[in-house]
């Protein structure tokens, strides 16, 4: 019998001992690496950067078990942590601002949520269970690190920016999503298992609802360092400033 029907199917539990064991587990990898990161070691840099590389073929190992068609999806990249695991892995590589601003506010405020309350309907130990949280926790633990292992500090009117590209994805996803009949960023339909999106109304209400709680969460996780940079402000237009 083929793995494809021995497969059992499992629904995920939130904030089962489960879910809350997977968290902490992550948690104590997190800590280790940047601990060591900490110390100047470039090994747990390069580790997380090629598992957010290697997400997307690792989900897609994952979806192969299944017998079921699969949708596009789960197929084309297009929800923003598939978007975050790219921006994460180059972020950690190259050091490149913008690339870090993203990966440091989308990991936070949005990739962060699907850990608290994924859209899962695999329980452990079905293989799609591990890719979930491999990808929502390497990018979690990449926005972390970038701060706090590597010194990364965002640019003066970082605000502006991510605004501006949390618009070019609403956009773009919403595009998308009537051409193509997919769901990417939930902007046409809530997840199926509970979220937090179930206490911003109905469509389409919920996506109004949905920009003004992502740039409050953008603004709490930039405060930190209001007291060093104007996170309001551009300092000088269409000059870019390197972090090492």
């Amino acid at each position: 019998m083929s793995p494809k029907t021995t497969l059992r199917h499992f629904t995920m539990t939130l904030f089962s001992a489960t879910h809350g064991l997977t968290i902490l587990i992550l948690i104590i990898i997190g800590g280790l690496l940047i601990h060591f990161g900490r110390r100047q070691k470039i090994e747990p840099r390069f580790c997380l950067a090629l598992i957010c590389l290697l997400v997307y073929p690792i989900n897609q190992l994952a979806f192969s078990t299944l017998s079921q068609r699969l949708p596009l999806d789960n197929i084309i990249p297009g929800h923003l942590c598939d978007i975050a695991a790219f921006t994460a892995g180059f972020a950690l590589l190259t050091k490149r601002p913008l690339l870090c601003e993203l990966t440091y506010c989308w990991g936070l405020a949005g990739t962060l949520q699907g850990l608290i309350t994924p859209n899962l309907a695999y329980n452990f130990p079905h293989p799609i269970f591990f890719s979930f949280f491999i990808q929502h926790g390497v990018i979690v633990i990449a926005a972390l690190y970038l701060p706090l292992a590597m010194n990364w500090k965002p640019r003066p009117g970082t605000i502006i920016r991510i605004f501006i590209w949390n618009q070019i994805y609403f956009l773009l996803a919403l595009i998308a999503n009537f051409s193509l009949g997919t769901n990417f960023g939930f902007l046409l339909e809530k997840p199926a298992t509970a979220s937090l999106l179930d206490q911003l109304g109905d469509w389409p209400i919920y996506l109004f609802w949905l920009q003004i709680l992502a740039t409050a969460l953008v603004i709490l996780l930039l405060l930190p360092f209001s007291k060093s940079i104007n996170i309001w402000r551009l300092s000088r237009i269409g000059v870019s400033e390197t972090h090492e």
